[in-house]
């Protein structure tokens, strides 16, 4: 890994564009789930991230903490 995982609790939408597949709308997808729910528990929440299955969180899992 290049760099420190991201946290998810707060990060920025710029920060979550660094991800892989992970763009504007899915950045603030992400955004708004966390002011929604308040913060990610676990590594595991944004999988309940509209647009963000399996596949997207294989890619992410080791690039993201909480």
């Amino acid at each position: 890994m290049d760099s420190a995982p991201i946290d998810l609790n707060t990060a920025t939408a710029e920060q979550l564009e660094t991800l892989p597949r992970i763009g504007p709308v899915l950045a603030r997808r992400i955004l708004d789930w966390l002011t929604a729910n308040g913060r990610f528990a676990a590594v595991t929440d944004l999988m309940e991230v509209t647009g963000i299955g399996q596949k997207v969180f294989d890619g992410l899992r080791d690039r993201v903490r909480v």
